[in-house]
Protein backbone atom coordinates (compact mmCIF):
# COMPACT_ATOMS: atom_id res chain seq x y z
CA UNK A 1 0.00 0.00 0.00
CA UNK A 2 1.72 3.56 -1.16
CA UNK A 3 2.09 5.41 1.91
CA UNK A 4 -0.58 8.98 2.43
CA UNK A 5 -0.03 11.85 1.02
CA UNK A 6 2.04 15.13 3.83
CA UNK A 7 -1.94 16.30 4.60
CA UNK A 8 -3.59 12.85 4.83
CA UNK A 9 -0.81 11.92 7.29
CA UNK A 10 -1.13 14.56 9.63
CA UNK A 11 -5.28 13.61 10.13
CA UNK A 12 -4.03 10.76 10.61
CA UNK A 13 -1.86 11.71 13.10
CA UNK A 14 -4.58 14.02 14.41
CA UNK A 15 -6.87 10.87 14.41
CA UNK A 16 -4.57 8.48 16.65
CA UNK A 17 -3.83 11.77 18.83
CA UNK A 18 -7.26 12.22 19.70
CA UNK A 19 -7.41 8.05 20.28
CA UNK A 20 -9.05 6.66 17.51
CA UNK A 21 -7.92 4.14 15.08
CA UNK A 22 -10.26 5.29 11.66
CA UNK A 23 -7.67 4.80 8.75
CA UNK A 24 -7.66 7.39 6.01
CA UNK A 25 -7.87 5.77 2.51
CA UNK A 26 -6.29 7.96 -0.59
CA UNK A 27 -8.17 7.42 -3.50
CA UNK A 28 -7.58 7.50 -7.43
CA UNK A 29 -10.80 9.49 -7.74
CA UNK A 30 -11.94 13.21 -6.55
CA UNK A 31 -13.56 13.47 -2.97
CA UNK A 32 -13.45 16.98 -3.27
CA UNK A 33 -17.80 17.62 -3.73
CA UNK A 34 -19.94 15.63 -1.47
CA UNK A 35 -20.77 13.74 -4.80
CA UNK A 36 -17.50 13.10 -6.29
CA UNK A 37 -17.02 11.29 -2.85
CA UNK A 38 -19.92 9.56 -2.48
CA UNK A 39 -19.19 7.71 -6.15
CA UNK A 40 -16.17 7.08 -5.23
CA UNK A 41 -16.45 5.45 -1.99
CA UNK A 42 -19.81 3.76 -3.45
CA UNK A 43 -22.23 5.44 -0.20
CA UNK A 44 -24.48 7.72 -0.74
CA UNK A 45 -24.28 11.31 -0.56
CA UNK A 46 -26.11 11.94 2.50
CA UNK A 47 -23.50 9.54 4.40
CA UNK A 48 -20.69 12.35 3.13
CA UNK A 49 -20.33 14.63 5.98
CA UNK A 50 -18.93 17.79 4.21
CA UNK A 51 -16.97 20.12 6.18
CA UNK A 52 -18.06 23.74 5.34
CA UNK A 53 -15.71 26.86 6.49
CA UNK A 54 -17.58 29.77 7.22
CA UNK A 55 -15.56 33.48 9.19
CA UNK A 56 -17.42 35.41 11.49
CA UNK A 57 -18.63 38.43 9.90
CA UNK A 58 -17.93 40.61 12.63
CA UNK A 59 -14.61 38.66 14.83
CA UNK A 60 -13.14 36.93 11.27
CA UNK A 61 -13.02 33.91 13.38
CA UNK A 62 -13.01 30.89 11.86
CA UNK A 63 -16.42 28.32 11.91
CA UNK A 64 -16.84 24.71 10.92
CA UNK A 65 -20.55 23.52 10.26
CA UNK A 66 -20.25 19.90 9.41
CA UNK A 67 -23.40 18.55 7.44
CA UNK A 68 -24.63 15.22 5.44
CA UNK A 69 -23.61 15.84 1.97
CA UNK A 70 -27.61 16.09 1.08
CA UNK A 71 -28.08 19.41 3.09
CA UNK A 72 -27.73 22.85 2.96
CA UNK A 73 -26.64 24.45 5.61
CA UNK A 74 -28.83 27.06 7.19
CA UNK A 75 -26.63 30.16 8.16
CA UNK A 76 -29.40 31.81 10.29
CA UNK A 77 -29.01 28.68 12.03
CA UNK A 78 -25.35 29.15 12.43
CA UNK A 79 -25.78 32.86 13.36
CA UNK A 80 -27.98 32.12 16.31
CA UNK A 81 -25.23 29.62 17.74
CA UNK A 82 -22.20 31.70 17.04
CA UNK A 83 -23.92 35.16 17.83
CA UNK A 84 -22.99 36.68 14.53
CA UNK A 85 -23.68 35.82 11.05
CA UNK A 86 -21.12 33.62 9.42
CA UNK A 87 -19.57 34.78 5.93
CA UNK A 88 -17.88 33.32 3.30
CA UNK A 89 -14.39 32.53 3.91
CA UNK A 90 -12.64 32.05 0.59
CA UNK A 91 -9.52 29.52 -0.34
CA UNK A 92 -6.65 31.80 1.28
CA UNK A 93 -8.57 31.96 4.41
CA UNK A 94 -9.61 28.06 4.40
CA UNK A 95 -6.02 27.50 4.08
CA UNK A 96 -4.28 29.64 6.69
CA UNK A 97 -6.98 28.48 9.31
CA UNK A 98 -7.17 24.32 8.67
CA UNK A 99 -4.15 24.47 6.86
CA UNK A 100 -6.19 22.13 4.01
CA UNK A 101 -7.42 23.25 0.68
CA UNK A 102 -11.36 23.24 -0.17
CA UNK A 103 -12.55 19.82 -0.93
CA UNK A 104 -9.98 18.33 1.49
CA UNK A 105 -10.73 20.00 4.64
CA UNK A 106 -10.95 16.82 7.60
CA UNK A 107 -13.03 17.53 11.17
CA UNK A 108 -9.55 17.23 12.59
CA UNK A 109 -6.24 18.09 12.24
CA UNK A 110 -6.64 21.95 11.57
CA UNK A 111 -3.60 24.49 12.38
CA UNK A 112 -5.67 26.95 14.38
CA UNK A 113 -8.57 26.03 17.03
CA UNK A 114 -11.77 26.36 15.07
CA UNK A 115 -15.55 26.20 16.59
CA UNK A 116 -17.46 23.28 15.15
CA UNK A 117 -21.29 22.79 14.92
CA UNK A 118 -22.34 19.42 13.84
CA UNK A 119 -25.65 18.91 12.26
CA UNK A 120 -28.04 16.41 13.74
CA UNK A 121 -28.84 14.85 11.06
CA UNK A 122 -25.48 13.01 10.26
CA UNK A 123 -26.15 10.94 13.28
CA UNK A 124 -29.24 8.84 11.23
CA UNK A 125 -25.96 6.61 9.83
CA UNK A 126 -24.41 3.95 10.75
CA UNK A 127 -21.34 5.02 8.98
CA UNK A 128 -20.68 8.05 7.38
CA UNK A 129 -16.99 9.51 5.35
CA UNK A 130 -14.95 12.66 6.42
CA UNK A 131 -12.72 14.30 3.84
CA UNK A 132 -9.31 13.67 5.23
CA UNK A 133 -6.38 16.32 4.20
CA UNK A 134 -6.51 16.27 0.23
CA UNK A 135 -9.04 15.84 -2.57
CA UNK A 136 -8.37 12.18 -2.76
CA UNK A 137 -8.71 11.48 0.81
CA UNK A 138 -11.21 10.20 2.98
CA UNK A 139 -11.27 7.73 6.36
CA UNK A 140 -14.63 6.06 6.89
CA UNK A 141 -16.05 6.71 10.61
CA UNK A 142 -19.47 5.96 13.19
CA UNK A 143 -21.09 9.41 12.94
CA UNK A 144 -21.39 8.98 17.67
CA UNK A 145 -17.72 9.19 17.40
CA UNK A 146 -17.83 12.77 15.49
CA UNK A 147 -19.00 14.76 18.15
CA UNK A 148 -15.85 13.60 20.56
CA UNK A 149 -13.47 13.52 17.59
CA UNK A 150 -13.95 16.84 17.06
CA UNK A 151 -14.76 18.83 20.23
CA UNK A 152 -17.68 20.25 18.13
CA UNK A 153 -21.93 20.68 19.13
CA UNK A 154 -24.46 19.05 17.87
CA UNK A 155 -27.35 20.95 16.41
CA UNK A 156 -29.38 21.81 13.43
CA UNK A 157 -27.78 23.71 11.29
CA UNK A 158 -28.69 21.77 8.13
CA UNK A 159 -31.65 22.53 6.16
CA UNK A 160 -32.86 19.16 4.98
CA UNK A 161 -32.11 18.63 0.91
CA UNK A 162 -35.93 18.20 -1.03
Amino acid sequence: MPSLSTSAQKVQAALAARGFSFEVQELNQSTRTAAEAAAAIGCDVAQIAKSILFRGESSGRAVLVIASGTNRVDEKAVAELLGEKPGKADANFVRQQTGFVIGGVPPVGHDNPIATFIDEDILAFDTIWAAAGTPFAVFRLDPKSLATLTGGQVARVALPSG
